[in-house]
């Protein structure tokens, strides 16, 4: 382990090695640029579930909890304790993929009368009691593959996409029942952001394709600043620490909540395999072998656990970032101390509630633009793990029917209205009822005689979770 970055010069190698230690500067900036990449996905499925379900005012506190969160994750990641950890560069937050379920578990919530307390105190019991699940599975994460297949995966992959998507448009226009829904204003301010997306998209500089969300967003915090629509007397009641209190809100436990949870997890334990392999092959570390096999388990493990120390510090479950593969390849740092500085920015950033409050203020139409594209990404992640297999006669019965069952659930709920409600409530989440569909019908609906594609992990991890 050294100080001094590598003196070869083909491109092809890294600055920083893994068990390299970059001096302070370089590892700030390195760790700067992780984290603008995974801001965004640190704090806008916070930003989502609270103005989904009505808790506006818990969201500074809640990004607090977090970045902190995150933070602690990706310490624990990248240090490696004990067996806990790929003990690479690895940064942590919440998924997008737990989004649609977390959404449904707080509705359940709602519909019963629950205060914003009983609704948060849900989310998070039910988050830590579901992460153990993972931290079960990362003993055995490879045999998953037999039952989630690329056509369950991608299939329950784009169920977490699509209804999502309603989400940002609804956002777009104002947010639900807003008095000006559909405004001219709210339908420019939404279009500024989707514009500036795609053009930063389209950038040469590796840096602002990144970072382009993130940039898109402020820029749209620019826009609706002149347009009025910034409200900054709200900040002089914001506390100047925050410092998270292990389930503040309580803990309770549904199990219609927890059914999709569970599924979930095993979804981002393959995920998460796929991000590690696509990381050891950019850190120059070995993609098979014992050495492979122990950071996979030991980072499906940090996942699990993470997702733990999460819900008791009132945030979401936590899985392994796949963006931050490509600034390891951009930087040519690939040193896990650099991990370290990204867990203390992001933490420092968590301690500040103002942070928060002022991402509190963000128009809904800027938020939508934004999520609207990662939404789609999703949706889009999915297809691509379903074109990692050779689909048959039988494997577009398993996806049609799936994805009909669950998108129609969800155009449709009143359908289940004669159900028992523990079962209405498990089914009424498209990603619970799709994904039960399609892994009863892999199970049990005869193959082809031409067998599929090999499940390909690397492109099972390429979801966009953040």
């Amino acid at each position: 382990m050294n100080d001094m970055p590598n003196p070869r010069g083909n491109t092809d190698d890294l600055i920083y090695e893994l068990d390299d230690k970059p001096s302070f500067w370089p590892a700030s900036f390195a760790a700067l640029q992780h984290v603008l990449a995974s801001l965004v996905g640190v704090i806008t499925p916070t930003l989502i579930v609270a103005g989904t379900l009505g808790l506006v005012d818990y969201i500074p506190y809640l990004i607090s909890c977090a970045l902190i969160a995150s933070g602690i994750g990706t310490f624990i990641q990248s240090k490696k304790i004990g067996p806990i950890g790929a003990g690479m560069l690895c940064v942590q937050g919440t998924s997008f993929g737990f989004l649609t379920a977390i959404i449904a578990a707080g509705l359940i919530v709602k519909t019963r009368g629950g205060s914003p307390e009983d609704i948060l105190a849900t989310i998070f019991g039910v988050s830590f009691c579901a992460a153990f699940v993972e931290v079960v599975l990362s003993r055995f994460v490879h045999k998953l593959q037999r039952i989630f297949t690329p056509v369950v995966t991608g299939t329950i992959i784009i169920l977490i996409g699509i209804p999502l998507i309603k989400v940002s448009m609804t956002d777009i226009g104002g947010g639900f029942g807003a008095e000006n829904f559909g405004s001219l204003q709210n339908l420019l301010l939404g279009c500024i952001v989707l514009v500036s997306v795609i053009i930063l998209n389209r950038a040469k500089n590796p840096m602002l394709r990144l970072s382009s969300v993130i940039i898109a967003l402020i820029l749209g915090m620019v826009a609706a600043f002149f347009m009025g629509r910034l409200d900054f007397s709200s900040l002089s009641n914001v506390g100047l620490i925050a410092i998270p209190i292990p389930f503040k809100y309580g803990f309770n436990f549904d199990l219609a909540a927890f059914i999709p949870l569970t599924i979930l997890f095993c979804v981002t334990a393959l995920e998460t395999t796929g991000d590690l392999t696509a990381n050891s092959a950019i850190s120059k570390q070995p993609v098979t072998g014992p050495v492979y096999l122990e950071r996979i388990r030991g980072g499906v493990l940090a996942d699990g656990v993470n997702s733990i120390i999460a819900g008791t510090l009132n945030s979401m479950p936590s899985t392994t970032f796949s963006q931050n593969n490509g600034v390891i390849a951009l930087t040519g740092v690939a040193s896990r101390h650099v991990g370290i500085y990204i867990a203390a920015i992001l933490v420092i950033m968590g301690m500040f509630p103002i942070f928060g409050a002022v991402l509190q203020m963000m128009p809904k139409p800027v938020l939508g633009g934004a999520t609207l594209v990662m939404f789609g990404t999703v949706a889009v992640a999915g297809i691509r793990v379903l074109s990692s297999a050779r689909l048959d006669r039988r494997d577009m019965m398993i996806i049609a029917i799936s994805i009909g069952m669950g998108l129609g659930v969800s155009m449709v709920p009143d359908v289940l209205s004669q159900l028992p409600e523990l079962v209405r409530n498990v089914l009424m989440s498209p990603v619970a009822m799709g994904a039960i569909m399609a892994i009863l019908l892999s199970l049990f609906l005869p193959e082809e005689k031409v067998s599929a594609v090999k499940p390909n992990p690397n492109k099972a991890g390429e979801l966009v979770s953040h």
